[in-house]
């Protein structure tokens, strides 16, 4: 693990142990949000071309600033973070353990981003609980996190441990190869899975069809969460009142190996800083994107975390604009946390 990662984990480990036996008490404090923090994101969110939400919680003083952060944003693969957190859950139970075999197998296949697909040989991949959790949220792997809604025991289990630990705002949605065929308009066949098939099958529909089943989705996500609720349950997550102590820190460290989407939030880190995150990405019609997301939990080199959320619902805006507004709401972060530091400084001075 890199330097910058261990630090992250071990400072978020601290939280977890000083937390770990506290009972549900309601939601984390409401303490007042940073003004100028706060004027910054809304500065950023108004001059985005496309709707998106943010928000930003200290998770050691409590506070939350945002924009827009109570509306429901399609999470795409965001949502493999809650999935990840009933499987751990279930292990935590002894229902699960991270070293149970799982014989992957070509009718397992999902859509999209699925990395996992190339270990098969002769139609198999043998692996593990753990393994999967690492393809589904490190490497945003569909038919990884596919499988382990399945080993859960399907998406209405994770909706349940959503809703007895108290995590209100979001919704875990279907396994993805559902969610994605249903926001296309076509109906899930297995040999979509492989090849171009579901390319193919989503050309067929008709532009009307498709536009129309698109702006559903946008207009009530099944899969969708609210910014403040993510950074709610980054910061419960980090805090440890939502898995054991060690599922927690397994859980940090996977997503502190995440590969998808560095010129997003991480982009707009200073030196020090470290992230653990998890990304999402949905569906283009045109020049229409949607879905386009960072979550994740930035530390501060002294040990201070933000939990951060940035959602785009839709934008015709390209990547590297998506990606801009990302980084720059990690540096409006950095550059209040520093300036905190500073502010400090000069009172403690003699």
């Amino acid at each position: 693990m890199k330097p910058f990662a261990c630090l992250l984990v071990a400072c978020l480990v601290l939280l977890t142990h000083a937390c770990a036996s506290a009972p549900y008490e309601g939601p984390l404090s409401d303490r007042p949000a940073p003004p100028a923090l706060s004027a910054q994101l809304h500065d950023l969110a108004s001059a985005f071309p496309g709707r998106v939400g943010i928000a930003v919680r200290d998770i050691q003083a409590g506070w939350v600033a945002d924009d827009d952060g109570a509306r429901l944003y399609p999470q795409q693969s965001v949502s493999k973070l809650w999935v990840s957190m009933a499987v751990l859950d279930a292990v935590d139970r002894g229902r699960l353990t991270l070293a149970d075999p799982v014989q992957v197998r070509r009718q397992d296949m999902s859509v999209f981003n699925q990395p996992i697909q190339k270990k098969l040989v002769d139609g198999v991949y043998a692996t593990t609980i753990d393994d999967l959790l690492v393809y589904a949220i490190a490497q945003s792997d569909n038919a990884a996190n596919d499988i382990l809604v399945g080993k859960v025991g399907g998406s209405g289990v994770v909706r349940r441990w959503l809703a007895a630990h108290h995590v209100a705002g979001v919704r875990p949605g279907p396994q993805e190869r559902i969610l994605q065929s249903k926001i296309a308009g076509v109906t899930w066949r297995p040999e979509y899975s492989f090849g171009e098939a579901f390319w193919t099958a989503r050309e067929a529909i008709a532009p009307k069809v498709r536009a129309a089943r698109l702006q559903a989705y946008l207009a009530d996500p099944q899969d969708g969460a609210t910014p403040d609720a993510v950074v709610e349950g980054l910061s419960r997550l980090a805090q440890g009142r939502l898995l054991s102590p060690a599922s927690t820190q397994r859980l940090l460290q996977i997503l502190g190996q995440t590969t998808t989407g560095p010129a997003r939030l991480k982009a707009g880190l200073g030196p020090g800083w470290s992230i653990a995150h998890k990304t999402g990405t949905g569906q283009d019609l045109g020049d229409l994107s949607t879905g386009y997301n960072d979550v994740g939990l930035l530390t501060a080199p002294d040990g201070r975390t933000y939990a951060v959320a940035v959602m785009i619902a839709s934008t015709r805006a390209p990547i590297p604009v998506r990606q801009t507004l990302m980084a720059d709401v990690a540096r409006a972060v950095v550059r209040y946390h520093d300036d905190q530091l500073d502010s400090a400084a000069v009172v403690r001075a003699p």
